[in-house]
This record gives structure tokens, C-alpha cells and sequence, in this order.
């Protein structure tokens, strides 16, 4: 079964992002598009372990081609660790077309900006 995770670095810490809320969303499965007034398909959420990370977002769910959105909890995780941010949520939007591939969605984070990217 193929893997959706992701990783969230606090860069101005230089520490993994623990205790981060992230919340994965369906927009639209692939070859269909979204239906006017149609919202996004929860799939799932979780927090960020002690490594700053989320190995099985899809929880047991299979992957299918479509697009997807990732929402950070930044915010709250800032306020958490007292400190403001400008990004009190970060959501990465991202289209799978091969679901039987391994997807990695790594979050590198500080308080005033943000980096993604497709991991392996």
C-alpha cells in the first residue's frame, strides 16, 4: 500500500515541529472536477510526533489520484511554543498521479516563512 507522510522542521529552533495539527483534504479525484459549491473530502488529521512527523496520514485509507491539501496548524502551534507568527496556517495544495508511489510532503518552517517540496 502506498504512503502519504510528512515532516515539519522549525528552522528557527533548528528542532523537528512537535505537537503540530495537520489536517489532509480531498479537493477533487483525478478525471473529475470539483462540483460547484462541492467542499473538500476530509480524509484525515493528526499531530506531529516527537520527530516532527506524520508517517500514515492516510490511516489506513488508499491513496487515490486526485488533488490534495495539506493545513498546517501553525498558529496554534507558535502560540504553543510562545511566539507569533505571520502564517497562522500553511496549506500546501499538491496533485497525485501516481498513487502507488511513496508521497512525501516535508513542511520547513520558521515564524515569517515557510518552504515545501516533494520528499522521497
Amino acid at each position: 500500500m502506498s504512503r502519504l507522510s510528512t515532516h515539519v522542521l522549525d528552522l528557527a529552533l533548528g528542532q523537528p515541529a512537535r505537537a503540530l495539527a495537520v489536517r489532509l483534504d480531498l479537493i477533487t479525484r483525478a478525471g473529475a472536477g470539483p462540483a460547484p459549491g462541492e467542499d473538500p473530502v476530509l480524509v484525515s488529521t493528526a499531530v506531529t510526533d516527537h520527530d516532527g512527523r506524520v508517517v500514515d496520514l492516510l490511516g489506513g485509507v488508499p491513496l487515490t489520484a486526485g488533488v490534495y491539501r495539506l493545513a498546517f496548524q501553525t498558529g496554534e502551534y507558535f502560540a504553543a511554543t510562545g511566539r507569533a507568527t505571520f502564517y497562522p496556517l500553511v496549506e500546501v495544495t499538491f496533485q497525485v498521479t501516481a498513487p502507488d508511489q511513496h508521497h512525501h510532503v516535508p513542511l520547513l518552517l520558521s515564524p515569517f516563512g515557510y518552504s515545501t517540496y516533494r520528499g522521497s
